[in-house]
């Protein structure tokens, strides 16, 4: 009987140290699994989870005003993706405020909701920059799923002695196991190249060979199949905007005021963007006393 119990002690503590081990190794993670009816998840990089966004913050795809032609060309090619059908990694450059990140998101969301029969289940992860090293592990678990993913990453960029762009670099094309089939890659940056443009001529300068030392990083925006560029708008286009947002929440204010507004408006933001517009709008709203989402 003393036997039975000494050997129960030592079990229990073999088990206690086995977990505390797993834990220091990071291999006790829950298995990853995505819920009925929610479509949009957080990778967490450090916990290898994913975390369930039940509400999006986006906007419809018709308010993107401005962009139309960008917006046309990216939901096709994330269409014949939903379909199953040839489709391109996109990287999505220019300037801030044009709706880069709103625009993936809009996307997705147009897609989720037409209910189409052709088009399985699309769902969008989103990646941090910080968690582009763990992007393996993440694609690891999608491969073996039915589903097809978007994994996207907001303000995608790289800094001098950053290494973390090779793990992506190897995925987007050319490693080993490569990019999942039922996977697409789309990122948003500032960034053309997806490194500072002094960071490229410093290289380039001081380098024994100039080409080699900066071809590796700047070959990863060739991996992007998808260039989409974003530049800043000029009045009227800004205009345009503030009119959609206006009249898509149903603002009532005269033309003259509204123009008059929203230029000086945007004079004391130093910028025209969508954003702008939309940060109008929301000041004008409650001026006027209005709710809006």
């Amino acid at each position: 009987m003393e036997n039975s119990d000494q050997i129960n002690r030592i079990a229990t503590a073999l088990e206690a140290i086995a977990g505390a081990l797993s834990s220091i190794a990071g291999t006790d993670h829950p298995p990853l699994a995505l819920e009925d009816g929610v479509n949009a998840y957080l990778w967490d990089g450090e916990a290898e989870a994913l975390l369930a966004v039940r509400k999006v913050n986006r906007v419809p795809l018709e308010l993107l005003e401005g962009v139309a032609h960008l917006r046309d060309i990216l939901l096709a090619n994330t269409m014949a993706f939903a379909r199953g059908l040839g489709a391109n990694n996109a990287l999505l450059w220019g300037a801030r405020g044009m709706g880069k990140s709103s625009m993936v998101k809009a996307v997705h969301g147009h897609i989720d909701a037409l209910g189409d029969p052709d088009i399985g289940r699309l769902v969008l992860i989103e990646i941090a920059r910080e968690d582009i090293a763990s992007l393996p592990a993440l694609l690891r678990f999608v491969t073996a799923r039915p589903e097809r993913f978007i994994i996207y990453c907001d303000d995608l960029s790289f800094d001098r002695d950053e290494t973390s762009y090779k793990a992506l670099k190897s995925v987007l094309d050319g490693g080993l196991e490569g990019r999942p089939a039922n996977t697409v890659f789309y990122a948003t940056s500032n960034r053309r190249h997806l490194m500072p443009r002094d960071m490229i001529d410093n290289e380039r300068a001081t380098a024994i060979n100039p080409g080699e030392a900066v071809e590796e990083k700047v070959s990863l925006s060739d991996r992007f199949g998808l260039w989409l560029g974003f530049h800043a708008c000029d009045q009227d286009t800004y205009l345009a905007m503030v009119r959609n947002y206006v009249a898509h929440y149903g603002i009532d204010i005269s033309e003259t005021a509204l123009r008059a507004k929203a230029i000086e408006w945007a004079a004391t933001r130093g910028s025209r963007s969508g954003r702008v517009a939309i940060q109008f709008v929301r000041h004008l709203a409650g001026e006027l006393g209005k709710s809006i989402a």
